[in-house]
């Protein structure tokens, strides 16, 4: 029962470390804007090419509710701006595809910030290894609950649908042991997920009478940028990977690639990365 309580303890100080971390990063990153690369592509249950993918780059930037005043960020969200598809301007009205990623989205690690982290449930997995060595392992689920479900895409995109997995997907992060930047997160699909499809969601969307997610899995990377005038070394995102693997509906992966990472200055100077 000591040993319990002393890894709840310990568990709880290095979350909330990582939680101040996370928030020293929201302040820093609303300073900044870089370049996503975001490469879409439809595939086989067997993992080849089921057509043509869909190459996009936008401008990116993170924005928090932290206010002025120095208040603790309860939320933040990813702002993006289109900037080409398939290596050409956009087109004026251009539909976006199912799997681009929304304007606005949440940004990645909120949920280990204070005001969300009792949505999950968190446990000490010991230290990596290898690569990893200086890295903490922490894995988390979900507790959300409730039935999965097919829900009509939150962008209206015409085709388009998004599944609701609640308490499916079990994840891991790692954590830098010195500093307590999260320095990759992974998250997967326990197990497959048959989902019965409603008739109207079929006739809308062209799908079966039940919908299989054999697969999904996520994972984000993170890595030190470095800046100058004056100098200062941030841990940011590098890429994201999504494969998605259905049984009745379009299989496909997605990467998202970060780069070219510029910081702006109070008085308005832009430094890029070295």
């Amino acid at each position: 029962m000591a040993l319990e309580a002393q890894a709840s303890t310990d568990l709880e100080v290095l979350l909330a470390h990582v939680g101040d971390r996370i928030e020293e990063y929201y302040a820093r990153a609303q300073n900044l804007i870089c370049v996503e690369r975001v490469t879409a592509l439809p595939i086989e249950r067997d993992l080849r090419p089921a057509g043509f993918g869909r190459v996009l780059e936008y401008e990116l930037r993170v924005e928090s509710d932290a206010a002025s005043d120095g208040d603790r960020p309860t939320e933040a969200q990813v702002v993006r701006n289109l900037r080409k598809v398939n290596g050409r301007a956009p087109k004026p009205q251009e539909k976006p595809g199912c799997y681009d990623p929304n304007p606005l989205s949440p940004e990645p690690l909120a949920f280990l910030l204070p005001s969300h982290r009792a949505e999950y449930q968190f446990a000490l997995a010991g230290m990596g290894k290898g690569k990893d060595r200086n890295a903490m392992l922490v894995d988390f689920r979900p507790l959300e609950s409730g039935k999965p479900e097919i829900l009509d895409d939150a962008e209206g995109r015409p085709g388009c649908f998004n599944v609701s997995l609640p308490g499916a997907t079990s994840g891991r992060i790692w954590i830098d042991v010195t500093t307590h930047d999260v320095l990759r997160v992974e998250e997967h699909l326990k197990r497959a997920v048959d989902i019965p499809v409603p008739f109207e969601q079929q006739r809308k969307h062209g799908l079966p009478a039940s919908l299989v997610i054999d697969r999904y899995d996520w994972a984000i990377r993170y890595t030190p940028v470095a800046f100058v005038d004056p100098v200062e070394q941030l841990v940011l995102p590098e890429s994201i990977e999504v494969l998605a693997i259905l049984h009745g509906a379009q299989s496909h992966r997605k990467r998202q690639v970060f780069s070219n990472y510029q910081r702006f200055m109070t008085n308005a100077r832009l430094v890029k990365n070295e």
